[in-house]
C-alpha cells in the first residue's frame, strides 16, 4: 500500500515543470541557468520548483564555482515506481479474482 511519504512524493513529481525538470536530470545533471534555458521558466519559480524537489529527497546538489548543479536521486524514483508496480499488481490480481466485497 502507498503510506503518506509516498503519495507526498506523487504530489511533488504531479506538478508539469517539477517532472520536466525531473525528467530533464534524467538525462544529466544540469545548473539553475541550464534549466531556465531548457524549460523556459523564470530563474525565480525554477528555483522554487527545485527547492521543493531537494526537500523531498528527489534530487541532490553539487557545488561548483558559483554554480549550483542538481543531480536527480535515482533511488527515489526507482521506489516509487516498485511501489506503484505492487499497486498494479494488486489490482490485476483483484480484478481477475473478481474479489468485491458484498454490500450490507
Amino acid at each position: 500500500m502507498l503510506t503518506s511519504v509516498d503519495t507526498d512524493l506523487m504530489r511533488v513529481l504531479a506538478d508539469p515543470l517539477r517532472l520536466r525538470i525531473v525528467s530533464l536530470l534524467a538525462e544529466e545533471t544540469l545548473c539553475t541557468t541550464h534549466l531556465t534555458e531548457e524549460t523556459g521558466a523564470r530563474q525565480t519559480n525554477l528555483s522554487n520548483h527545485l527547492k521543493v524537489l531537494r526537500e523531498a529527497g528527489v534530487v541532490e546538489t553539487e557545488p561548483c564555482g558559483r554554480f549550483t548543479y542538481y543531480r536527480l536521486r535515482p533511488d527515489v524514483i526507482a521506489s516509487l515506481a516498485g511501489q506503484l508496480t505492487e499497486l498494479a499488481e494488486t489490482a490485476r490480481a483483484t480484478a481477475e479474482n473478481n474479489v468485491k466485497r458484498s454490500c450490507p
